[in-house]
């Protein structure tokens, strides 16, 4: 444990302080991520099961009152549902960007030294543009496993809008949703 901590910071180290900031960001994606399926698997069963029950101990089910009452119902429980789900896309959307940052930074780095010293050290130059590059690489992954995971966050929120909805049955006779 102790070693793989230490490679961490050397590997920190070797990206610059820009991939300091990526990992920061991506610990807050996937804190978001983790609580919106905690959320999702534990809370919000619970929750469509009092509504439902709520909903059926209604004696009116077919007014324009009880058709807004369900609209507003519906309504609440989807904002529930999708609640930092917003937060999650900017940050996906944040990392490569930031991964890019890292690379110009970087680059910029490199470039000075090819000033000072000269472009004769091949060497030293294609370390610098290693270096440069790993947080492109870091943005990138961090980017992809928090795509994959925010596209089914949001497809559960979308489906589980959809079930709710048809669960809060409506008597004809009056507008639907």
């Amino acid at each position: 444990m102790g070693q793989m901590i230490i490679d961490v910071e050397a590997f920190l180290e070797t990206g610059g302080p820009v991939l300091n900031v990526i990992a920061i960001v991506t610990v807050v994606m996937w804190t978001l991520m983790l609580e919106r399926f905690y959320f999702f698997y534990r809370v919000f069963p619970r929750v469509a099961e009092k509504a439902q029950e709520d909903w059926q101990a209604r004696d009116d089910h077919s007014s324009w009152g009880a058709h807004q009452i369900r609209r507003l119902k519906v309504s609440e429980l989807r904002m529930e549902l999708e609640d930092g789900l917003a937060y999650i896309r900017v940050l996906v959307a944040l990392c490569p960007l930031l991964g890019l940052l890292g690379t110009v930074t970087g680059m910029i780095e490199v470039f000075d030294v090819m000033a000072v010293a000269g472009s004769g050290n091949a060497k030293a130059m294609a370390g610098g543009v290693s270096r440069a590059t790993i947080p492109t690489m870091a943005g990138m992954v961090a980017a992809l496993s928090g795509l994959i995971l925010s596209a089914r966050l949001e497809q559960f929120a979308a489906d589980e809008g959809e079930r709710l909805a048809d669960r809060l049955e409506i008597e004809h006779g009056g507008s639907e949703e």
